[in-house]
């Protein structure tokens, strides 16, 4: 004996009005598409995730989601290798980590470098606090905060002690279609 499957207007064994069975699969499709839309919706913490061009672009720095935390690091130098006459390294060679007061840290290499490290974002304030920021430059390292002053700025303060003691840069974020040799580097408006 074949068995013959039930009307659609049957639902679980019961029978549903046709009007009423409809209204329960626009609910049930709603549902999904809002958990599907939510699903897609970043974090607002991961807004600072990307990759940021350093005031006076000299360098670009890959900032993302390190565990709990963030961190970046350098991607990309306007100047990767050490110029010819050049006293900190072998003209032509990769430019290192040469003021590190670490020396067994000197020798590495600048691309790759991380210099950000142990933010994590703060609700209260929607700041990324609570990390440090390594200046390869003078080889010291600071602690710092970060915040977003709009889609494509980001502004960082590294301090000693106390944000009130300290400096604050501001990076543009890199387009997502720029070249990664560098050559375009200008900020979105």
């Amino acid at each position: 004996m074949r068995t013959i499957p039930p009307p659609p207007s049957v639902v679980a064994g019961r029978s549903v009005a046709p009007s009423r069975a409809l209204r329960l699969a626009a609910v049930i499709g709603a549902t999904l598409a809002v958990a599907v839309a939510r699903a897609d919706v970043a974090s607002p913490a991961d807004a600072v995730v990307g990759t940021w061009t350093s005031s006076g672009g000299y360098s670009r720095i890959a900032v993302e989601r390190c565990g709990d935390a963030y961190c970046g690091s350098i991607v990309w130098l306007r100047d990767p290798v050490y110029p010819p006459g050049s006293r900190d390294g072998v003209p032509g060679e990769p430019k290192r980590d040469d003021h590190n007061p670490d020396r067994s840290l000197a020798a590495r290499p600048l691309l790759g470098l991380r210099m950000l490290d142990g933010f994590r974002y703060r609700t209260d304030d929607a700041t990324w606090a609570g990390g440090n920021i390594y200046d390869p430059e003078s080889g010291n390292t600071y602690r710092a905060r970060m915040r977003l002053a709009g889609r494509d700025r980001l502004e960082l303060r590294g301090y000693v002690g106390i944000p009130l003691f300290g400096r604050t840069t501001t990076w543009t974020r890199v387009p997502d279609d720029a070249p990664a040799d560098g050559s375009a580097s200008a900020p979105r408006n």
